[in-house]
């Protein structure tokens, strides 16, 4: 439903009226210093929401490929703020649709219907998924709020996608817009440390947390700046941290999508079917745009950063799911890359890897193809593809970090790591997000104790800088390598120690951190 102007001025004032009493609830309105935001009321959820706010100028004309401009520079009077902004272009897409638009630098809050502005509450933000190249910030966290014993405040936020992201080359980077995409996140995070009192929110009691290329984000947040958070968080999360390709933004292959790229870009329309091209001229590529080493924002890959321990000393709690790489490959075009295919073989499974990793080399692979015998796998190379893919990129990266946590023993030993395994529903990449979010309508109720435990974790966490849930015990990690952790399964939520095989197999991917540019 369209709120009219009158109808939105006269719910500010009515709101500002109560707002002004003793102890009164924030309500639907909030004034920052540039705009009133009027937001909904849920009671069946008990839950206020705030949505399609923007923290940022719009990113287009002059401020394409540049640092975000926040707050927003203009006053935008009473906006209704019920529905969500439109997302950023995904690099996917062929042309600019009706919910998608480069003006996309939105954020979203939600909280408690009875929270007042002085209750101060802790806060987490979530950045969203999708290959750094898709995605938005449409999570609804209801069940996470409601599972919660202890309130808090939950944002969600967008950052620009893919070619108007994560674009290199030496003519971006002397327009400072290397990463645009953490720069936004970085914006984002500031506005939350500015504003988000007035949403009852605690800027001093921030948790970052996302999922995919959203937990690669809180890696990359981690390590920017050397590690120098600002201020700006005091805690981490992450599901499924990816650890993808980060080559230099002016080296040979930067450049080479940076060329390719432009001369399929000539106005605010081709920009975006262009990057739908170009990912059609690289088949055998999952992820052609990512975050870059830009020697500014991030002057260290992850893997040399979190070795020399040169990370946010913040608690951490990172993991992974069991079947992270299914899949994966069956979706490239490239037949050579595709190990799904009846003719593919462990050469097959090299041009896979060097289409995410284009620097890794054939000795290398055929090391790591060692580590993973195809004997174990019944002979099948899609297998083996799988666990060696779902490794390097994801489950070592969750090991890594909190392996680094463990030995740098930040914020006094809370460092958590989780592995997801679901039988019955699968533990494909992304399936821990149904526990979190919206749990499958085939969850049984193991299943759905499971996920209300899960739930339990994630949220105290936020709230008390540790997980813990009434139904089970969860050990920090205490071992270099990321050991002990928590296994997440149906009636089974028990600790575990790595094995030694998968610990070997993880420091040969981060052994070769140099060729593979990680």
């Amino acid at each position: 439903m369209l709120l009219s102007p009158a109808f939105l001025a006269l719910t500010v004032l009515v709101h500002s009226a109560l707002a002004a009493l003793p102890g009164a609830a924030i309500g639907t309105s909030v004034t920052l210093d540039y705009g009133t935001f009027v937001g909904a009321s849920n009671s069946a959820t008990g839950i206020v929401s705030f949505r399609g706010v923007r923290f940022a100028d719009a990113p287009i004309g002059n401020l394409r490929w540049r640092p975000p401009v926040t707050p927003p520079s203009t006053h935008l009077g009473i906006v209704n703020a019920t529905q969500f902004g439109k997302a950023c272009i995904a690099t996917t897409q062929t042309t600019v649709t009706s919910t998608t638009s480069e003006d996309c630098l939105f954020g979203n809050v939600f909280l408690p219907s009875s929270t007042k502005a002085t209750d101060r509450l802790p806060v987490m933000v979530w950045f969203h998924g999708g290959g750094f190249q898709g995605g938005d910030s449409h999570a609804d966290p209801t069940l996470l709020l409601q599972t919660s014993a202890k309130p808090f405040v939950f944002v969600s936020f967008e950052y620009r996608l893919g070619q108007f992201g994560f674009l290199g080359g030496k003519q971006i980077g002397r327009d400072k817009g290397l990463n645009a995409g953490l720069l936004d996140q970085r914006a984002a995070l500031r506005w939350v440390k500015r504003y988000i009192s007035h949403f009852g929110g605690d800027p001093n009691r921030v948790t970052i947390w996302g999922q995919s290329a959203g937990a690669g984000s809180t890696m990359f947040q981690l390590i920017a700046n050397g590690g120098n958070s600002e201020g700006l968080f005091q805690a981490a999360m992450g599901d499924s941290p990816s650890l993808s390709f980060t080559p230099s933004f002016d080296g040979t292959y930067v450049e080479g999508i940076y060329d390719q790229f432009a001369s399929l870009a000539k106005s605010s329309e081709i920009l975006t079917s262009a990057g739908s091209k170009l990912l059609t001229g690289r088949p055998d590529t999952l992820f052609v745009f990512a975050p870059i080493l830009d020697n500014n924002f991030i002057t260290q890959r992850p893997v040399e950063a979190f070795n020399a321990g040169n990370f946010a000393r913040v608690p951490l709690f990172f993991g992974s799911n069991t079947n992270e790489g299914n899949n994966w490959s069956a979706s490239l075009k490239d037949p050579a890359a595709n190990t799904s295919e009846p003719s593919a073989n462990e050469d097959t499974v090299t041009t896979f890897f060097q289409g995410q990793w284009a620097t890794v080399t054939d000795a290398e692979l055929r090391e790591a193809q060692k580590l993973y015998p195809l004997s174990t796998f019944s002979s099948s190379v899609s297998a083996q593809a799988a666990l060696m893919y779902g490794e390097a990129r994801y489950i070592c990266t969750a090991a890594m970090i909190t392996g680094a946590g463990a030995r740098e023993k930040v914020a006094g030993g809370r460092t958590y790591q989780y592995h997801y395994n679901n039988p019955h529903l699968g533990s494909d990449h992304a399936a821990e997000l149904g526990a979190i979010f919206s749990p499958s309508s085939s969850a049984n109720a193991d299943d759905l104790a499971l996920f209300t435990t899960m739930r339990e974790f994630w949220s105290s966490f936020v709230t008390d800088g540790k997980p813990s849930s009434k139904s089970a015990t969860w050990t920090p990690v205490t071992a270099n390598a990321g050991s002990p952790r928590i296994l997440l399964q149906p009636g089974a939520v028990v600790m575990e120690s790595l094995s030694s095989d998968l610990v070997n197999r993880c420091s040969f991917w981060h052994g070769i951190k140099d060729d593979m540019q990680t």
